[in-house]
C-alpha cells in the first residue's frame, strides 16, 4: 500500500518507529529495543513490512501488540508536551549560547559545561541496552535542573556533571573545587535533589557527582553517601553494580520519571469567592 509514513517517537535513534496512514493513523510500530514489529491491521501487514525494511536489523518478530503494561499505559496517557524522555544533555545551556551574552569567558564556560554535559549524557545513553533508562535536563522545583536520571538494574542515580577542564578536582563532604577556581556546592546541591527524586519517586535515591576531563580526582574519606564517577570509567563502574531493580520496576520508575507532572507542582486555581460576600472585604 502507497501512501504509509515511517515518524520516529522517543529520542532520536533509540525510539519507537510508527508508521501511520496518510490521515495520520497508527497502524504499526516498531520497537528497535525489542525488535518487534507490532501490528495494528493485519491487511496492511505486506505494506507495513515494505516501509519499515530500511530500518530493520537481525531477525525481527512480528506479531499483534502486546497487552500493555502499566508503564505502558501511563506513557500512551501522557500529553506530548509533557515527556522528558527526547530531552538533549544541557538543554538550557544550548539556548544560552544561542541567545546569552557575548561575552567570551561566559561563552567559554557554557561551552566547556555542555561539551561535560553531553559527553556524559552520550555515555549513560550508551548503556540502554544494558536495561539502563537515562532522562536528561529533568526539571526539580525549586532546584533548576538535574542534568542527568539514571534508572536501571543497579537503582536510581541523580546525577550532576561538572567539567574537569584538565584540573585537580576535590570532592568534600560540602564543597566540591576544581583547580584554583571558587569551590562550588555540588555536595550539597545533588544531596537536596537526589531527596526531592526520592519523594517523588518513592525510592531510594543515589546522588552523584560526575566529573568530566579532571586530571586528578581526590575525594574526602567522609564523602560516603555519593557516588563520585569519572568519565570515562563512570559506566563500567555502573553496570559492575549489583542488581537492586528487577526490568519491570525500571520501566515503571521511568515511565514515572519521564513525566514533567511528576516534578513540577499543579498550577493552582483560583478560590471562588464566598457567596454573599463582596470582593476585596474581610
Amino acid at each position: 500500500m502507497r501512501g504509509l509514513k515511517v515518524l520516529p517517537s522517543g529520542r532520536p535513534g533509540r525510539g519507537r518507529l510508527y508508521v501511520n496512514l496518510p490521515d495520520g493513523r497508527s497502524v504499526a510500530w516498531y520497537d528497535r529495543q525489542a525488535n518487534r514489529i507490532s501490528v495494528l491491521a493485519d491487511d496492511h501487514r505486506e505494506a507495513v513490512l515494505a516501509a519499515l525494511r530500511p530500518y530493520l536489523s537481525g531477525a525481527v518478530t512480528i506479531g499483534p501488540p502486546p497487552v500493555p503494561t502499566a508503564a505502558d499505559l501511563r506513557r500512551l496517557a501522557m500529553p506530548p508536551d509533557a515527556d522528558l524522555a527526547p530531552n538533549r544533555p544541557g538543554e538550557t545551556l544550548l539556548g544560552e549560547l544561542e541567545h546569552g551574552p557575548a561575552g567570551t569567558r561566559t561563552r567559554h564556560r557554557l561551552r566547556q559545561d555542555l561539551t561535560a554535559q553531553t559527553r556524559m549524557g552520550d555515555a549513560f545513553d550508551a548503556l540502554e541496552p544494558d536495561g539502563w533508562r537515562t532522562l536528561h535536563h529533568v526539571p526539580l522545583a525549586g532546584l533548576g535542573h538535574l542534568d542527568h536520571l539514571l534508572i536501571g538494574p543497579a537503582g536510581v542515580y541523580c546525577v550532576r556533571t561538572v567539567p574537569g577542564r584538565r584540573q585537580r578536582a576535590a570532592v568534600g563532604d560540602l564543597l566540591l573545587t576544581v583547580g584554583r577556581t571558587p569551590p562550588r556546592p555540588d555536595p550539597r546541591w545533588i544531596r537536596r535533589a537526589a531527596a526531592g527524586v526520592g519523594r517523588a519517586l518513592e525510592v531510594a535515591v543515589t546522588p552523584a557527582l560526575a566529573l568530566v576531563d579532571a586530571s586528578r580526582l581526590a575525594v574526602a574519606p567522609t564523602v560516603r553517601d555519593i557516588r563520585v564517577l569519572q568519565h570515562p570509567t563512570a559506566t563500567p563502574d555502573l553496570l559492575a553494580a549489583p542488581a537492586v531493580l528487577e526490568p519491570p520496576d525500571v520501566e515503571a520508575l521511568f515511565a514515572l520519571a519521564r513525566d514533567t507532572r511528576t516534578w513540577l507542582p499543579a498550577p493552582r486555581r483560583p478560590t471562588p469567592p464566598c457567596p454573599g460576600r463582596r470582593p476585596g472585604r474581610r
